[in-house]
């Protein structure tokens, strides 16, 4: 009846579905029309709205499902991307020119699909000051790296407590 989020729409939050609830409930039961079932004590109010609740609980489930997949496909996306302290390396692919040698066979060209990115350093040097002004310079971990890393790290905890009938969708 008020079922209207299915599985792989878009998620919403609570509030918007908690808006279009009560905007399917306007619509089937209007002010007046639930003022003469509650004067009348006839339960056709309640019975609607019992299944209303119902049907929440399955928006709910559909809409927690969605929100899991939208976080599920981020995630993967992340994990996707080459990680900063290893690089990418260059991808090449022939293709045909359209032009044939002596023999018939067409004449490939390598063309570069991907280019290379050197990976970063691991440490990089940080100046700081005391509250005299003095500077101290040191070593550290890259911070894009510590941050590429850390990223990796919470979309791999996404991605693990994905339930497999969303990984499965």
């Amino acid at each position: 009846m008020t079922v209207f989020i299915a599985k792989g729409d878009e998620a919403l939050t609570e509030a918007q579905l908690s808006k279009r609830t009560q905007k399917y409930i306007d619509i089937d039961w209007p002010q007046w029309k639930r003022e003469r079932s509650v004067r009348l004590n006839d339960g056709l109010f309640n019975t609607y709205m019992t299944t209303v609740s119902a049907d929440t609980d399955t928006n709910r489930a559909n809409n927690t499902f969605n929100q899991q997949l939208a976080d599920y496909r981020v995630a993967t996306a992340r994990l996707s991307q080459y990680r900063l302290a290893d690089g990418r390396d260059e991808v090449t692919e022939d293709i045909g020119t359209g032009e044939f040698d002596d023999d018939g066979n067409e004449i490939m060209e390598t063309v570069i699909v991907q280019t290379a990115i050197d990976p970063l350093p691991g440490q990089v040097e940080e100046t700081t000051y005391d509250e005299d002004g003095n500077a101290t310079t040191a070593m550290v971990d890259n911070p894009l790296i510590v941050q590429d890393d850390e990223e990796r790290s919470a979309a791999q905890v996404i991605i693990d407590s994905t339930p497999q009938e969303v990984k499965d969708f």
